[in-house]
């Protein structure tokens, strides 16, 4: 009689059928031009040629064309060795969503799809996972072994403490990467003042940004006066959940935080892709592949 698998291998079979499906479908949608699942933006020069009408001024090399030669342009080439970075929320916040289907279920999920995406594509990938400090950090490696050392890692922690910083999360991303990497920063940003650190990770490397969401923070059950816990701040409050007033408040933060990110990384041009914990977020990331792999063949 076969002995029965272990929780781990169930785990790696899941992943691996999500794995498949994305890269089954992005092939299919190209056609046969897949590339790459961490398909860049031009990441490495290669050379420098000379100014056409329609070049972008900010590919001007003046350190060459200063020289009264012409006006010359950079070149790029996509670097054969993709170094990913997943930086992932472990906060208090994210324990919201029903029984398996928690933000950071649904979070974890995303980063063990992609840490064996990784294996396959043999990409260089490291994990930092926070809170209002670093919880949990693997540095780049690639292959089969790497990505499940990964896996096990991130499934097995829990988190120390319960705030969120978003900001320091990605002040700690800055200081670890070396080089340019592709960045995929995953959180629900429930949080504020982390729009200049996250200029700054957009500037420097290739971002996307993963917003998760649970339905039950968009609309609050009308259940009367009862304990209200906050995760983060450990504190319970009574409040009248089906007052006018505490509904629209209610409301209204789940608007201004879900508005908030989708604005800044349209100010920024970086990637940037909702998620919900009651969704199959398989589709939405074949979509989001799709994409980075069609706008990098026409670039």
């Amino acid at each position: 009689m076969k002995p029965a698998d272990s929780p781990f291998q169930q785990l790696v079979r899941r992943l691996r059928q999500m794995e498949i499906r994305i890269l089954k479908a992005v092939d299919a949608q190209l056609q046969g031009n897949f590339h790459s699942v961490f398909k860049g933006t031009g990441l490495e020069v290669d050379e420098v040629r000379l100014y056409q009408y329609g070049d972008e001024v900010r590919a001007i090399d003046w350190a060459v064309s200063s020289k009264g030669h012409g006006t010359f342009v950079k070149t790029y080439k996509e670097e054969r060795e993709q170094q990913v970075l997943l930086l992932l929320d472990v906060s208090a916040s994210q324990q919201v969503g029903a029984a398996g289907r928690r933000k950071l279920d649904v979070g974890r999920d995303i980063c063990g799809v992609l840490a064996l995406a990784a294996a396959r594509q043999d990409a260089q990938l490291g994990l930092l996972a926070f809170s209002d400090q670093k919880e949990l950090y693997l540095p780049s490696g690639k292959g089969t072994h790497h990505a499940y050392a990964l896996i096990k890692r991130l499934y097995e922690l829990a988190p120390q403490h319960r705030q969120t910083a978003v900001a320091a999360g990605i002040k700690q991303a800055l200081g670890l990467l070396k080089r340019r990497s592709i960045v995929l920063l995953i959180s629900d940003f429930i949080d504020a003042d982390y729009e200049r650190e996250l200029t700054m990770l957009a500037r420097k490397h290739d971002l996307v940004v993963l917003q998760l969401l649970d339905q039950r923070e968009q609309e609050f059950p009308p259940l009367g006066i009862i304990p209200l816990h906050d995760q983060e701040s450990g504190r319970t409050v009574w409040t009248n959940t089906s007052s006018a007033a505490f509904r629209a408040r209610y409301r209204a933060t789940y608007e201004q935080n879900h508005a908030q990110i989708g604005q800044i990384c349209r100010r920024h041009r970086t990637e940037f892709l909702s998620i919900s914990t009651a969704t199959d977020f398989v589709p939405q990331l074949v979509n989001l592949f799709r994409r980075r792999n069609q706008r990098g063949s026409r670039g």
